[in-house]
C-alpha cells in the first residue's frame, strides 16, 4: 500500500472523489460513488483541481491556485510521475499499490538458479506493475496500446532507477502480440493484466471485455504451459463481480486454476468508508 504522505484518498460521495497525490488534492469524477454522501464536506475546498467531464471520454480541470503539472510520487523504491490528462487520469490507479507489493512478493518467493522470472505484462499503462516485477528482479515485457503511455511508463522507470532492467517496451495491441508471442514458441512464466471494458489497439483493432478477454486468457494459458506461477487479472468494468471475473479466469487457464483467488479491489478513505474500485483474481500456481 501507499505511505500516507504520498497518496490518501480522502472522502468520496455524490459522484466524485477526492484524493490526495503527494502535495496536490485532485477532485475528480467517481461513477461508484454516485450512491453515497460525502462524509466530510469541508475537506472538498482543499481541491487543487477539479475535473469535469465535457463528454464520455474527455473533459477539462478547473485549477485553484497553482498546482504542478507534472509532479512524482513514490511507492517503494518505484517513482511515478503524475500529470493532469484531459481523461481525467493522472498516471495512476492507487487500488493496484497491494497488486504491486503482492507482484513483488511473488516474484521473490520464485527466484532460481534458472534465471530471471520471466513475465508478460497486457495493457500496463504507465508501469507500476512492470516496475515492482522488474525491482524485484523479473524480466518482463511490458504491452500496451499506446506510444505516449509506453513512453510514460519509461520515464517511470528512468526516475525509479530502472532503466537498464530488462524490461522489453512494446506499443501494441495485446491481443495481437499474444499471438504472435504463441506463433513464435515463446513462454512466460507469470501474465499481469488490466484489460478495460473497451478500447482500441495501435491499428484501429476494437477490444471488447466481455466478446474478447476469453480469447486473450486462453492465449496467455498457452503462453505459459504447462501452468504459471502466477496470473494477476484486474478490472473496473461496473457490473462485473469478483466471482464472475473468476469464472472467466478459470475457464481460460483450465482446471488447473481451480484455487484461483478473486476478491474486490477497493480503497479506504481516511473517513474510514470503503470505495469500490473493480475486482481482482490472483492465482499463485507456485
Amino acid at each position: 500500500m501507499f505511505d500516507s504522505d504520498q497518496y490518501q484518498l480522502l472522502d468520496f460521495g455524490d459522484g466524485r472523489r477526492l484524493e490526495r497525490f503527494g502535495p496536490v488534492v485532485l477532485d475528480r469524477a467517481c461513477p461508484s460513488a454516485e450512491s453515497v454522501r460525502p462524509a466530510a464536506a469541508p475537506l472538498w475546498s482543499s481541491a487543487d483541481a477539479r475535473f469535469e467531464r465535457m463528454d464520455a471520454e474527455r473533459g477539462r480541470w478547473t485549477l485553484h491556485g497553482d498546482p504542478p503539472r507534472q509532479w512524482t510520487i513514490a511507492h517503494g523504491r518505484t517513482i511515478l510521475e503524475l500529470k493532469r490528462t484531459e481523461f481525467g487520469h493522472v498516471g495512476l490507479f492507487p487500488e493496484q499499490a497491494e497488486n504491486w507489493d503482492w507482484i513483488s512478493d511473488q516474484v521473490g518467493r520464485s527466484r532460481s538458479a534458472a534465471g530471471a522470472m520471466k513475465i508478460l505484462n497486457l495493457f500496463a499503462h504507465t508501469g507500476g506493475s512492470t516496475l515492482a516485477a522488474a525491482a524485484a528482479g523479473a524480466a518482463v515485457a511490458h504491452v500496451d496500446a499506446a506510444r505516449n503511455i509506453v513512453a510514460w511508463a519509461r520515464h517511470n522507470a528512468e526516475l525509479s532507477g530502472l532503466g537498464a532492467a530488462p524490461v522489453r517496451w512494446i506499443a501494441e495491441d495485446a491481443v495481437k502480440f499474444a499471438e504472435r508471442e504463441v506463433r513464435r514458441g515463446n513462454r512466460y512464466d507469470a501474465v499481469i493484466l488490466d484489460p478495460p471494458s473497451y478500447g482500441h489497439g495501435t491499428h484501429g483493432e476494437v477490444w471488447r471485455l466481455a466478446a474478447d478477454l476469453p480469447r486473450l486468457l486462453a492465449l496467455c494459458a498457452e503462453l505459459t504451459m504447462p501452468r504459471p506461477r502466477f496470473v494477476l487479472l484486474t478490472c473496473h468494468t461496473p457490473g462485473l463481480s469478483a466471482r464472475g471475473l473468476r469464472d472467466v479466469a478459470a475457464s481460460g487457464f483450465g482446471s488447473s486454476s481451480a484455487h484461483i483467488d478473486a476478491a474486490p479491489l477497493a480503497l479506504v478513505a481516511s473517513t474510514g468508508q470503503t470505495l469500490s474500485s473493480g475486482v481482482m483474481v490472483r492465482w499463485a500456481g507456485g
